[in-house]
């Protein structure tokens, strides 16, 4: 197995807040809901969340709002996104925003810092390009199994780092990858992802994070999720398209 290095990035905090007081604001502050995203295909709403002498804006799905998916339960996507926070966590690369599950205006849903994304970013320059953050992000979505990677869920920020957001369609115990960041494929994987899913694997088997997946998915689920980490890390590399599944979300953008 040959693995491809690359630099290390640090990502600042989102809203100017580090993770620790952004995941209690988001837990523990006040919702007020603003305006509904109105393109989303589940009831995503847009809130500021207030706590002490902390505010921020966030994105608050609740589980009703939720619509019907045949290949995924109903009333799990919420904790889907939950899930695709703490792999994120435990990566070190901070792809998903501070994310929590929690009680609010219209029940319990997710809820997710809000990120405003670079204004000037070009994002189909982004998409075909080959950003360190962009392949970090691919090895992330092979190991969350995200159904759904368009490109308008890339917050790309000007200091170079992109988040990644809507992970409502991941963990199926079927193979469902679907993105727009195939320019990896077959290509061996770098020394630090190959480092930091040797970590995940770990820490899936007998770690925090294989505790903490086991409240928010099945247990058929988080075994699964192991499984894809011990076959990237077998096979070294990148992984290609299904030939039994869409390669590409749609829309891709």
């Amino acid at each position: 197995m040959s693995a491809e290095s690359e630099p290390t990035l640090s990502a600042p905090p989102a809203a100017g807040l580090d993770d620790a007081s952004a995941l209690r604001l988001l837990r523990d502050g006040h919702l007020e809901v603003a305006g509904r995203l109105v393109e989303a295909t589940n009831m995503t709403l847009y809130c500021s969340v207030r706590l002490g002498g902390l505010a921020a804006a966030c994105v608050y799905k609740p589980v009703r709002g939720e619509r019907p998916l045949w290949d995924f339960p109903d009333g799990t996507l919420a904790a889907r996104e939950v899930a695709a926070f703490e792999v994120s966590v435990a990566t070190g690369w901070r792809i998903v925003p501070p994310t929590v599950y929690r009680d609010g205006p219209f029940g319990p849903g997710m809820c997710q810092l809000w990120v405003d994304a670079d204004p000037e970013a070009d994002l189909m320059a982004l998409i075909r390009s080959r950003q360190p953050a962009l392949r970090r992000m691919a090895v992330f979505d092979a190991v969350v199994n995200n159904a759904d990677r368009k490109g308008g869920h890339l917050l790309p920020l000007a200091d170079g780092h992109v988040y990644g957001v809507d992970h409502g369609v991941c963990f199926s115990t079927e193979d469902k990858l679907r993105t727009v960041l195939w320019q990896w494929r077959g290509r061996p994987l770098s020394r630090e992802a190959v480092n930091v899913l040797a970590r995940l694997e770990r820490e899936l088997e007998r770690g925090a994070l294989g505790r903490r997946l086991r409240e928010l998915l099945t247990l058929a689920e988080v075994e699964a999720t192991w499984m894809r980490v011990r076959r990237l890390l077998d096979t070294g590399t990148h992984p290609r398209p299904s030939q039994d599944w869409p390669a590409l979300p749609w829309p891709p953008i």
